[in-house]
């Protein structure tokens, strides 16, 4: 049972409300989009922003403290991963950023499948990279890998660590030693993976590793890439500018090695100090009782989906056994769009609908239009599973009890009742939704 939440974030009370006018604690299904803060984050990044400074570039006080605690969080998120020694830590805007770093610097061809979240595909499709269509196992989809490489040998594979649209996991240490066999690193898309798992690169074999911060409760704008030094030291620098150089003139530009090559301009002290600060707490989290907390809450919502035979939960490969805290499923003959906003705007339920940033994974699960993700995290209780399950029965057998109107591709709620915050201004009209649902 997961009754409390495993750890307090910012939020965890908020009360929201409805088109009826009654107010209702926000039940927040949307971890994998972006997780809330921790409160223990929170309070770090107010304790810092006193004495926030340009780092690197100043001897005064403040900046000599922002410098100290911007490097220091390089060791402290080295550490929980289990980087090697003479790793680097490269701090991003997000995974996406991380790995479109990785991009400009691989020196040769990609391995990637075909299940990627977009952030770990585009950037190698635009490569010429080879797709391993994945099996209906992950048995089989390992050994699709091999014979991949077996056939032409690459430079990187690259993968994800946990599917942000089902939530399985990947073997990654069989993967690192399929990969290393060939002469081919291993480079893993963690952003789902890191806040729900322990990941180590040196027991697991992995070369690179990318993550966001906004998805490990610190959504303050950082990201992460950590790996092996030669191929980020050799590679052109990501961003050029103040801070990436040793020497310029106008005819020759010296650049510098390590992390400062990739982060050029004023870095994000706040969100990385604030990411640390999160990692820290990760990291003394009993893992048995971490895993246990959201195994618990995704069994509890696949359990209660079972007993509704219009609703399907959707998932790769049939030898599964070890996924994070996030469903995706689709209700038979419902569009799920409008599910998603009778559940804002009568139950006060936050899920993502779409397609997820993932179109190839949903076209090989057979999935044409927008689906719902239902995910979880370490502010998660079981009152959260059950109310989505008594939403989602209610909106079946009695369907919903307001009207919803579909505008150019969306549904809305008409005459929609609900008061915004007064510094929240409304969306405008002219204002389009950018994401992944087409």
């Amino acid at each position: 049972m997961s009754d409390c939440p495993l750890l307090p974030v910012v939020g965890g009370d908020l009360l929201v409300p409805t088109v009826m006018g009654s107010e209702v604690r926000y039940t927040n299904l949307d971890y994998a989009a972006s997780a809330p803060a921790l409160e223990v984050v929170a309070e770090h990044v107010v304790r810092v922003l006193p004495l926030y400074a340009s780092v690197h570039r100043g001897a005064g006080y403040a900046s000599q403290v922002s410098t100290s605690v911007y490097e220091s969080a390089r060791v402290i998120v080295g550490d929980f991963v289990g980087a090697r020694p003479g790793d680097e830590v490269i701090f991003t805007r997000n995974t996406t950023d991380s790995l479109n770093l990785l991009a400009s610097i691989v020196p040769g061809e990609t391995v990637f499948l075909d299940i990627e979240h977009h952030a770990n595909l585009l950037p190698w499709v635009e490569k010429g990279g080879r797709v391993v269509v994945s099996a209906d196992t992950i048995e089989q989809t390992l050994l699709r890998v091999d014979e991949e490489l077996a056939r032409r040998p690459a430079a990187l594979l690259t993968v994800t660590g946990a599917s942000n649209v089902t939530g399985e996991t990947l073997p990654l240490r069989q993967l690192a030693n399929i990969a290393h066999r060939y002469g081919t690193r291993l480079a893993v898309d963690a952003a789902q993976l890191l806040p729900h798992r322990r990941v180590n690169l040196q027991l697991q074999g992995i070369d690179y590793l990318a993550f966001s911060g906004h998805k490990a409760y610190a959504p303050f704008g950082a990201g992460v890439l950590v790996g092996r030094t030669d191929w980020l030291d050799a590679g052109p620098a990501y961003l050029r500018g103040g801070g990436a150089v040793t020497s310029v003139s106008v005819e020759k530009t010296e650049w510098r090695t390590g992390p400062s090559r990739h982060e050029a301009g004023s870095p994000n002290v706040v969100g990385v100090a604030a990411l640390a600060r999160a990692i820290q707490a990760l990291d003394q989290l009993d893992e048995t009782e971490w895993t246990a907390h959201e195994a618990g809450l995704r069994q509890r919502l696949v359990d209660g989906f079972d007993q509704l035979p219009e609703v399907r939960v959707h998932r790769i490969f049939s030898d599964s056994t070890d996924p994070v805290g996030v469903v995706s499923f689709t209700v038979d003959g419902v569009d799920s769009r409008l599910l998603a906003t009778y559940l804002s705007a009568e139950w006060g339920i936050g899920v993502r609908d779409g397609k997820f940033c993932a179109h190839p994974l949903l076209r090989r699960l057979g999935i044409t239009e927008p689906a719902l993700r239902a995910s979880f995290g370490l502010g998660s209780t079981d009152l959260d599973a059950d109310r989505l399950i008594e939403a989602v029965t209610a909106f079946l057998r009695v369907g919903p009890t307001w009207n919803y109107d579909l505008v150019d591709g969306h549904w809305e709620v008409r005459d929609d009742t609900r008061p915004r915050p007064e510094w929240a201004p409304e969306l405008a009209a002219t204002v389009g939704f950018y994401g992944c649902a087409a």
